[in-house]
């Protein structure tokens, strides 16, 4: 039986305790490689330490990096695409000093660089010459700014060799199935890469130089994410330039792949972001924001025709796909975030590892509404309301709760959805919460 008391004198097992002990895990970068799942687990009761997980079929999930490593690079210092897979071997970035390792099954990581000055991120492994490809931030020069190119590292000599290098920024070295060619984004300042990246292409000679270089799409105002390759090797990327962040690929000319408005990019603040896959070269699955709710779909590749895939989740990130089942980073309004395998066969969804495990009831949790209000211009704003929500008490008659009203940091990001244990803790008091997305927040 519920308490009668006014809003904001409830009391709560969410606690200022609870949120500051910080424990929830940290999950990203997931990836689905052979017949194992892998993602980033960030552990706040190791200092922060970022671990490398996998999980084989069938089994359960466990640390590839040990203990004294820690999945991190600092390359235009926010770092991301610390880590690649080939084979059985894993390439990563280590945070202490900076240098590539590789990982064999039973053995300790060993060094594949040396110097202590560069950072590197976006690894790919070329194995048809056995080289490794990533963006590199060099910062031999003193007192000069950091110089960015793409570097190939040869895995049984350790030889060096620059593929391209000129702009400022670099970033999504992606090489085609058959090692022919390679496709990636540079941008120069004042550009942020969210208002302007060029995407390019090459072909990969026999010793790993690169040759008809050539800009498919992209410019000082036309922003280009996460190209790919397709199984028989068609480029797609998303662009903005139709004012949405959409999917295209290059054939003869570049074509639009299913046009909306929708974004199914983001603000590359950090590498390794990823929104879609391929099941195969028929199909695409992504996830894409409409209003700052993000969703899950698949795309026929021969007509563009989107279908939406349901679930519970509406904060999406990270996506990978293979044959039949995707991984991804996600989260619900009422439960953290999650690493999420999901068979697209019967289209059932396994949670594979859980940001935290929080002993409070669902009924203490708000689940927010997504709300439209009108600003300036005849434009309009979005933004996710939260209602006072607690079993244990009931307001006075009458009585109209406080408003806390919260706005994200940054034009360049979004509030979304997802699970806040933050605004769980006012809610369950007794104040209602508005968490904003102004104008000119991502995905809207």
């Amino acid at each position: 039986m519920s308490i009668n008391a006014p809003y904001g004198t409830w009391k709560s097992p969410i606690t200022s305790d609870l949120i500051a002990a910080g424990g929830a895990l940290r999950l990203g970068y997931s990836r689905i490689h052979q017949s194992s799942i892998y993602w980033v687990e960030g552990r706040p009761a190791e200092g922060g330490r970022n671990v490398l997980m996998r999980q084989s079929a069938g089994g359960l999930p466990v640390a590839i990096t040990p203990t004294g490593f820690n999945v991190r690079t600092r390359a235009h210092e926010y770092g991301g695409g610390a880590y690649t897979l080939s084979g059985d071997d894993v390439y990563f970035c280590n945070d202490a000093d900076q240098r590539i390792y590789r990982q064999r099954a039973g053995e300790n990581p060993v060094a594949m660089t040396a110097d202590a000055k560069r950072c590197y991120a976006d690894l790919v492994v070329d194995a048809h010459r056995n080289t490794l490809i990533a963006v590199c931030e060099d910062h031999h020069a003193e007192g000069r700014e950091a110089e960015n190119y793409l570097l190939e590292i040869n895995l049984a000599t350790g030889a060096e060799q620059i593929l391209a290098r000129g702009y400022d920024f670099y970033s999504s070295p992606r090489l085609s199935p058959d090692g022919k060619r390679l496709a990636w984004l540079s941008w120069r300042h004042p550009n942020m890469p969210w208002d302007g990246t060029q995407l390019w292409l090459a072909d990969r000679l026999s010793d790993g130089e690169l040759a008809n270089m050539r800009c498919v799409a992209g410019g000082k105002q036309e922003s280009i994410f996460q190209p790919e390759w397709s199984p028989s090797g068609e480029l797609y990327f998303v662009s903005d330039r139709s004012g949405w962040w959409n999917l295209y690929r290059e054939r003869t000319v570049v074509d639009e792949v299913c046009p909306m408005a929708a974004e199914f990019g983001l603000p590359q603040w950090v590498f390794g972001l990823s929104t879609y896959g391929f099941t195969g070269d028929e199909e695409i699955v992504c996830s894409f924001a409409v209003n700052g709710l993000w969703s899950l779909a698949t795309i026929d590749l021969t007509c563009g025709l989107l279908q939406p895939i349901p679930t519970n989740f509406s904060d999406i990130g990270f996506v990978s796909a293979g044959v039949k089942r995707v991984v991804f980073s996600a989260a619900t309004p009422t439960e953290s975030d999650a690493v999420i395998g999901l068979d697209l066969s019967t289209r059932q969804t396994t949670t594979i590892r859980r940001a935290s495990e929080l002993p409070i009831a669902a009924e203490y949790f708000s689940t927010p509404e997504l709300i439209e209000f009108p600003t300036e211009n005849n434009l309009s704003a979005f933004g996710f309301f939260y209602r006072p929500v607690n079993p244990d008490f009931s307001p006075n008659d009458g009585e109209q709760p406080p408003l806390i009203v919260i706005s994200h940091g940054g034009p360049s990001s979004a509030t979304t959805n997802g699970f806040k244990l933050g605004i769980q803790y006012w809610t369950s008091r007794g104040f209602a919460v508005l968490d904003v997305n102004y104008g000119g927040s991502s995905g809207l």
